[in-house]
């Protein structure tokens, strides 16, 4: 499987941001491009800052990114995907990397 090669060096970032407020991501898993498909889960354990929590949120958009160079900050040419907007503890999400990052 090809891309099963080409993932074996990418960065898959699964987040989670508030649809409202500051777009740091509230919860985030770092895993490799080469698990896809990939069954995951957010919570407050994941939270990236004091304060900002999943739970605290009233809804959330779940990104997926694959990152080339490793880096959590996007950069062009990183492929991404994004649910709709969800309650956070939603399950069932299928997430489509469908764009590149411009």
């Amino acid at each position: 499987d090809p891309f099963r090669v080409f993932a074996h060096a990418y960065t898959l970032f699964v987040y989670a941001r508030a649809t409202q407020g500051p777009r740091v991501p509230l919860a985030i898993q770092r895993r490799t491009a080469r698990e896809l498909p990939l069954e995951f889960v957010l919570d407050d354990s994941m939270s990236m800052a004091p304060g900002a929590t999943l739970s605290g949120a009233r809804e959330v958009v779940v990104e997926a990114r694959v990152s080339a160079s490793g880096g959590a900050t996007p950069v062009s040419g990183d492929l991404a995907g994004a649910s709709a907007t969800v309650a956070p503890g939603a399950t069932g999400l299928r997430i489509t990397i469908d764009r590149v990052v411009p």
